[in-house]
């Protein structure tokens, strides 16, 4: 038997705390001890609930996290060394006090393994313990090992010296931290987000970085070892589809995306049944398009039995949605809300199992778009091709083993 912390520190959403959930309930049943520290507790509450018959759920603390504003940075983070700028590596002071907070919850925990999603301080401090530490997650939050973190907007012809300079102030920061507790420096600042072992808990299509790409042409590089991605499928309410003989779209929108309304106002006039989940109606606010062949949900739907009917699925560019829709076959439309799902849609984008709305030429017919994709047989085929190379693939086989991995690393 292993002790073994997970945590999350950085990032927003479910998916750290959902994935997080699936690994501790592989590792409890294999026999471990598991204790959890998430950056919003009060979100993910219901994730960790123990239902009935169910033993206690694991022990649940508040992360560290950074709370400050980090003034002077640029506003569109060009590389994760910036994103850990703003994220309390800009000054060894402040970095060891949050390296402090961690400190203290592994001498009070005494894990054998620190398993973190997306927490690099919480790595950094496993470093300076000789803890050993292990990384879980979504390609984006694990670049490329052994080389300077790349530039997250090529695009914008960022200067090369802004990179390097972002990535020495966090090397500098860090390593000062380090020295201080006379253990090991960092040689590059990707290792923050790696730990001692990457586990990649995602598939090379979803890789933002292009690393399956890259193995397949024959580069130098090995190619990580691709457990697949996590999502909770259980749960939700039954699909209740608009009557009518159009197809089904299934939409999972917020209100936080300018075109919400109108995307969801040319599914309708196309004749399209809609069955959008859209947070904020759940929650009580004013539908933002009213026609009979949409329907919102009023709660979370049951995504696969959704997606079993769907001929397209409508989403800003989630991972567990967007891998569901993969396994399910269902061509995606995109409406990313920030860089990851950017990135993220451009992927799918490219590999033809859907459209990222954010590179479409504005403005935009969304009636254009929608008739496009559902007349566009190319689309569900390249889905349909992928559901049936991963057909069988069950998150709880990920999840036992990403547990094996870490079993070795504990030494168990």
């Amino acid at each position: 038997m292993a002790r073994f912390h997970l945590c999350w520190e950085l990032g927003g959403g479910l998916g750290h705390a959902g994935r997080l959930r699936l690994l501790a309930d592989a590792l409890l049943a294999r026999g471990h001890e598991v204790t959890i520290s998430l950056r919003d507790l009060a979100q993910t509450a219901g994730l960790f609930a123990a239902g009935p018959g169910q033993a206690a759920r694991p022990l649940l603390l508040q992360a560290p996290v950074w709370l400050h504003r980090t003034e002077g940075m640029p506003p569109n983070h060009a590389s994760h060394a910036e994103i850990l700028l703003t994220a309390g590596f800009l000054q060894a002071g402040p970095l060891a006090s949050m390296v402090a907070g961690w400190r203290s919850m592994f001498s009070l925990l005494h894990p054998d393994v620190l398993v973190a999603d997306y927490a690099p301080t919480a790595i950094l401090a496993a470093r300076s313990m000789g803890l050993r530490s292990a990384s879980v997650g979504s390609a984006f939050a694990m670049p490329p090992a052994g080389q300077p973190l790349p530039c997250l907007r090529e695009w914008e012809n960022i200067p090369p010296q802004r990179l390097a300079a972002a990535e020495e102030r966090v090397l500098q920061t860090a390593n000062a931290v380090l020295a201080h507790h006379t253990a090991r420096p960092l040689n590059h600042a990707v290792d923050l987000l790696l730990g001692d072992t990457p586990l990649m808990t995602t598939w090379p299509e979803l890789d933002q970085f292009g690393r399956g790409d890259a193995f397949a042409t024959g580069a130098a590089q090995p190619s990580p070892h691709w457990y697949g991605p996590a999502f909770l499928a259980a749960g939700g309410e039954a699909p209740a589809w608009p009557p009518g003989a159009g197809p089904k779209v299934f939409a999972y929108l917020r209100a936080g995306h300018a075109s919400h309304g109108d995307v969801l106002a040319a599914l309708a006039e196309e004749g399209c049944r809609v069955l959008c989940y859209l947070p904020e109606v759940a929650g009580g606010k004013t539908p933002p398009v009213t026609a009979p062949n949409l329907a919102y949900a009023s709660r979370p739907v049951a995504l696969q039995a959704a997606l079993a009917e769907a001929q397209l699925c409508v989403t800003h560019g989630g991972e567990a949605t967007l891998a569901q829709s993969m396994l399910a076959g269902v061509p995606v439309l995109m409406l990313p809300l920030q860089l990851e799902q950017f990135l993220t849609a451009r992927r799918i984008a490219a590999s033809g199992m859907g459209v990222n709305a954010a590179m479409l030429p504005k403005p935009q017919d969304w009636r254009a778009v929608v008739r496009h994709i559902l007349a566009t047989p190319g689309y569900a085929q390249a889905a349909q091709s992928f559901a049936q190379r991963m057909h069988g693939y069950k998150v709880e086989d990920m999840a036992a083993r990403v547990a094996i991995a870490l079993e070795g690393l504990a030494g168990t």
